[in-house]
């Protein structure tokens, strides 16, 4: 299993696909073996999750650096040496490291998992030289009409993506938008060998964790929290800052009955403007990140869960919403409605939401969903509709998966 993100990697909620992956494919008769950069590839870590790898998974580390920290001259550095992504250096150190592995162990597939696209490179190389079969763990698109925006970095990416689909044997996505893209823009690929594995929350991580007493009960002023990253266009809060001077101006809120936490979300600095450009800092505030359970007992105490997904991401789902459904809270998403994200939520019954680029709209779904939160009416997903979106069911697929890869019965 080839991941970048990984224990000790601080900060992601894409880690915990492939964290929990290995935690229960044993659970399934796999016996994962993880190949994974060396930590000092990592801007930030953190030890508190290396105590969920299960004791017998096996965890190996290659050679990586982050060409934007560690081969900068000046603070400057050669875009070439960041192709497809900053860590190419990882591909050097990794397939010395994977034939090796592959020697000792001798496994029946080789599993890589994209957002870092040198993940696949590493893939597709140790399939080439050995020829055990391959699964492409994509998750999101890699290429858009947009994105990657520089021409070097999207031609890099095209050509990975395009050697990806031909020489895997499967190739897996998390939102049903991206795996029909997938379909259609391959269209000479059999159907067959692409699939959705959707991604999911942890029961035994939400299991250890005891829900704090009600907000609303205890002080009156509501408190909404977005916990995670908050990409400036992909998440763009600007209409939700504008709706917010209006809604102040107009005595709907206050700073006494409104508090918004916008928790780890990686661009303080520009969210922060934002706040001050709009003088919104009694009511919007940042905070920094936290470890894993923290933040998730943060969510369980919260009045309510914010969701900002823009339409230039409607394939997409964020992980997040996974662990907002299981936390049981209510959540307002700012979000395309026919965008994967909404689709996800009306499927499970939640139809607080709006678009993130319309400041009137986002007003009159704040007002009811502040609202439905005092009255105790908000909608909240149906534990038995989020089953089938835990980390357990989700390795059972995988496991499925890898079975009809190699022919394997466990």
């Amino acid at each position: 299993m080839i991941a970048y993100h990984f224990p000790p990697l601080h900060g992601s909620s894409g880690m915990q696909r492939t964290l929990r992956f290995a935690r229960y494919l044993p659970d399934h008769g796999w016996e994962p073996i993880i190949l994974a950069p060396s930590p000092r590839a990592y801007q930030q870590t953190d030890s508190g999750q290396l105590a969920d790898i299960r004791e017998q998974v096996r965890v190996y580390r290659a050679f990586a650096l982050d060409t934007a920290r560690h081969l900068t001259l000046k603070g400057r550095y050669l875009r070439l040496l960041a192709q497809p992504d900053r860590w190419v250096s990882w591909w050097l150190g990794a397939i010395p490291v994977g034939l090796y592995l592959i020697r000792k162990y001798k496994p029946d597939v080789i599993w890589s998992t994209y957002p870092i696209a040198t993940a696949h490179l590493i893939g597709l190389t140790l399939h080439r030289l050995t020829g055990i079969p391959w699964m492409a763990d994509f998750r999101d698109p890699m290429v858009q009409p947009d994105y990657p925006p520089h021409p070097l970095t999207y031609r890099t990416y095209e050509w990975v993506e395009n050697k990806t689909i031909e020489h895997c044997s499967s190739a897996v996505f998390t939102t049903p938008g991206t795996l029909r893209d997938y379909q259609t823009r391959f269209s000479h690929v059999p159907a067959s060998q692409f699939h959705l594995i959707e991604n999911g929350y942890d029961e035994s991580s939400f299991a250890a964790i005891t829900r704090s007493v009600n907000q609303i009960a205890r002080t009156g002023r509501i408190t909404l929290l977005h916990s995670g990253i908050i990409y400036p266009s992909e998440r763009d809060p600007t209409c939700l800052f504008e709706a917010l001077v209006t809604l102040l101006k107009q005595n709907v809120i206050s700073a006494e009955s409104l508090h918004i936490i916008l928790r780890a979300s990686h661009h303080e600095e520009y969210l922060q403007s934002l706040i001050d450009r709009f003088e919104i800092g009694t009511i919007v505030s940042l905070a920094p990140p936290i470890s894993y359970n923290e933040a998730l007992a943060e969510m369980l105490a919260v009045d309510g869960l914010l969701i900002l997904q823009a339409a230039n991401c409607n394939n997409q789902i964020p992980a997040k919403l996974y662990e907002y459904l299981r936390a049981q809270r209510p959540i307002l998403a700012l979000t395309d409605p026919v965008g994967d994200t909404a689709g996800k939520l009306r499927n499970v019954g939640i139809d607080t939401i709006a678009p993130l680029d319309s400041k009137e709209a986002i007003m009159d779904g704040l007002r009811r969903f502040l609202a439905l939160l005092r009255e105790n009416k908000a909608p909240i997903a149906p534990m038995d509709k989020i089953l089938s979106n835990s980390r357990e069911t989700g390795a059972g697929e995988l496991a499925g998966l890898l079975g009809a890869i190699t022919k394997i019965d466990k």
